[in-house]
């Protein structure tokens, strides 16, 4: 796994001070994805949370994990639309880690996590979108 429960947090920080520090070829500041850009990328996230939460068993069902592979497809377009998404996307392995979700209830809720935690530490230390 890209991610467990005790390095989830410690990941989500660095991938964030990764992008803030991010330069362009020519010496640039690449601008890093937006909070709202990235709540919506939680948001997509949390609709799906709700419905993993309630599952009685571990494994989640076919309809949900159908649900996770279009969300791979939405984190993608999303990616294709804005050039700091896609930095966050790549920088943050969340297609690699959507894939090893791989139909496990622990496993979404510990992206669920660390999606919260990628939102967080832009929150903290970029204190305004540019």
């Amino acid at each position: 796994m890209q991610i467990n429960d005790q390095n989830y947090v410690d990941k989500a920080e660095s991938v964030i001070q990764k992008l803030k520090d991010k330069k362009n070829t020519q010496g640039r500041s690449i601008p890093v994805v937006t909070t709202s850009k990235l709540r919506n990328l939680l948001a997509m996230t949390a609709d799906l949370y709700n419905e993993v939460v309630n599952q009685p068993e571990d494994g989640l069902n076919e309809d949900i994990c159908s649900r996770i592979e279009y969300l791979r497809v939405r984190f993608l377009y999303e990616a294709g639309r804005e050039p700091s998404v896609k930095h966050l996307i790549q920088e943050a392995d969340l297609l690699a880690v959507l894939k090893e979700i791989n139909g496990s209830k622990q496993n979404y809720i510990l992206f669920s996590r660390y999606m919260e935690a990628l939102v967080a530490f832009r929150k903290f230390y970029i204190e305004k979108d540019d």
